[in-house]
């Protein structure tokens, strides 16, 4: 398992986020991005990344009135036992970050591995 400290592990997903181009980040629509270092006990322990929330495929115009903010989780402990060194965490954390975006624009897990992204 490669160790990581959490502020590491924050800048890794930092660095992801940044690298998603300007014109789909603008179109995120209230969410928010979190560090965890563990899912919860309804969750699978080896789970990577979590997207919690109403994708923008299914939104409507009402949507929005007093919605709180979607939710992707990045965990830190399973990303880090899967992975063999700090350079296969960047990638791997990149991996789930995207994977965890696509689903915030309605992208469902069968359609992600088609694309790669799974």
């Amino acid at each position: 398992m490669v160790e990581l400290s959490l502020e590491e592990f924050e800048v890794a997903v930092g660095d992801a986020l940044d690298s998603i181009p300007g014109e789909l980040a603008r179109a995120m629509d209230n969410v928010v991005v979190l560090v965890e270092d563990e899912p919860g006990p309804e969750f699978p322990p080896d789970l990577l990344g979590l997207y919690e929330g109403t994708p923008l495929t299914e939104r409507d115009s009402w949507w929005a009135a007093g919605a709180l903010p979607d939710r992707i989780t990045i965990f830190r402990r399973p990303t880090l036992a899967v992975c063999a060194d700090r350079a296969e965490v960047v990638a791997e954390v990149r991996i789930t970050v995207v994977h965890e975006i696509a689903h915030h624009f309605g992208l469902d897990d069968a359609r992600l591995h088609e694309l790669g992204w799974a």
